[in-house]
């Protein structure tokens, strides 16, 4: 049977060079080249939608792909689609860079300039040790196949204009909804998603940020089970230790719940360091929270400037959520489009902090009324993300309402 080989080239001259010798070797059939790290997760994930057996048995990651690094990238596909064998093509093929690759996941490493008999023997190897963990796995293994589920960040335009509040309300709708659903808290000096939600907790995202290989035991001691269902990676206690958290294992750590929960909802703040960049960087959908106020617009057009100058995201892939919204203010969501050049959500939070101010002393968020027009707004926010499951004949919508007005407009997730 051919080998089903997928090139994951950037660079268009390493394109034709790969390609040209991949099509030469025995057995083999390459398939249509990937040009970015983007395109190669979600080819990958569509295949794997259908089934593992459509799955190449081998991908060839060039060391200059991006925007994720060629490691990081290795190592999200070897956590999501354990069935394929990944090949790194690198011009420094030192025993350190081997050790490495071989810890994120590679199963070879083949170096430039490329040699036919040291691709052709990498190849042969790594597609029979995928043959057999295939053989593995229908004989009754698990894998994760599915697509990952969605990563939303919310960070905010400055301190104080809702971006933790956003962020719980998303998750909890995501959750009442029947996603299984993660919350992480990433403002890691000043994170208080365990105040809003009135928990103690041990353990924190810190203890996950020097694991290489995190399991989804380890992931799951971690975790904080909620009484709401939502599984909680809190910041740490002690604002410090934060800076364990560096962007390598921001990456690590996000790839590992996106691979087991549907809904993953990550706490920026609004100070960005390099862990919430690379969770910006790797998010489905970037929300930056901002108030119709002129200090805070400025700092949402801040933000997406500063994004776009270390190429984290650009401004027309960020949406603007505009929190205590009133009809009479000066600054109104298209104003504030056209100011950031960004998409503005079309659900506007309206300003009603009266509803929020017990529940907010009390740390009981979770338990705000349904009939609250906050809530309705968020929650209706969460549908217009497509973070909420479609009604199935009306009783799961009808679950949400309790008789009330707070009831969620669950919309399928539109394409594009």
């Amino acid at each position: 049977m051919p080998t089903r080989i997928l090139p994951a080239v950037g660079d268009a001259d390493a394109v034709r060079s790969v390609t040209t010798l991949l099509s030469q070797l025995p057995d083999a059939d390459p398939v249509t080249p990937v040009v970015d790290s983007t395109q190669l997760i979600d080819t990958l994930a569509r295949l794997a939608a259908e089934s593992v057996d459509e799955l190449p048995e081998v991908v060839v990651v060039h060391e200059r792909i991006g925007p994720v690094p060629a490691l990081e990238l290795i190592r999200e596909v070897a956590l999501r689609f354990p069935a394929v064998g990944v090949i790194l093509i690198t011009s420094d093929a030192s025993p350190g860079l081997f050790q490495a690759a071989m810890d994120y996941g590679a199963r070879g490493l083949v170096a430039l300039p490329l040699s036919y008999e040291e691709l052709a023997s990498r190849v042969q190897a790594v597609a029979q040790w995928s043959v057999g963990v295939r053989r593995h796995l229908g004989a009754g293994g698990d894998v994760f196949t599915g697509v990952g589920g969605t990563v939303v960040t919310v960070s905010g335009a400055k301190g104080g204009v809702g971006a933790t509040l956003t962020a719980i309300q998303l998750s909890l709708a995501a959750q009442a909804s029947g996603r299984s659903t993660a919350l992480v808290d990433l403002d890691l000096q000043t994170g208080d998603i365990a105040s809003y939600l009135d928990v103690q907790f041990r353990r924190s995202v810190v203890d996950l940020a020097a694991i290489t290989d995190i399991s989804p035991r380890v992931l799951a001691d971690a975790v904080f089970r909620h009484d709401t269902g939502l599984a909680l990676l809190l910041a740490p206690a002690e604002g410090e230790r934060g800076e364990d958290v560096t962007d390598r294992a921001a990456r690590q750590i996000v790839s590992a719940l996106r691979s087991r929960y549907e809904v993953v909802v990550v706490d920026c703040g609004a100070q960005i360091g390099g862990a919430g960049a690379a969770a910006v960087e790797m998010a489905d959908r970037a929300l930056l929270v901002t108030t119709p106020d002129v200090v805070a617009v400025r700092g949402a057009k801040r933000a997406v400037r500063m994004w776009d100058r270390l190429q984290i995201r650009k401004a027309e892939e960020t949406t603007v959520v505009v929190n205590r919204h009133t009809r009479n203010t000066e600054i109104q969501p298209p104003l504030i489009q056209k100011i950031t050049g960004t998409a503005v959500a079309a659900t506007a939070i309206p300003a009603h902090f009266k509803e929020l101010q017990g529940v907010v002393d009390a740390g009981r968020i979770h338990e705000l009324e349904n009939k609250s027009t906050v809530k309705q707004a968020l929650w209706g926010l969460a549908g217009e993300l497509g973070l909420v499951k479609a009604a199935e004949g009306g009783h799961r919508a009808s679950r949400f309402r309790g008789g009330d007005r707070g009831s969620v407009s669950f919309r399928r997730r539109r394409e594009g």
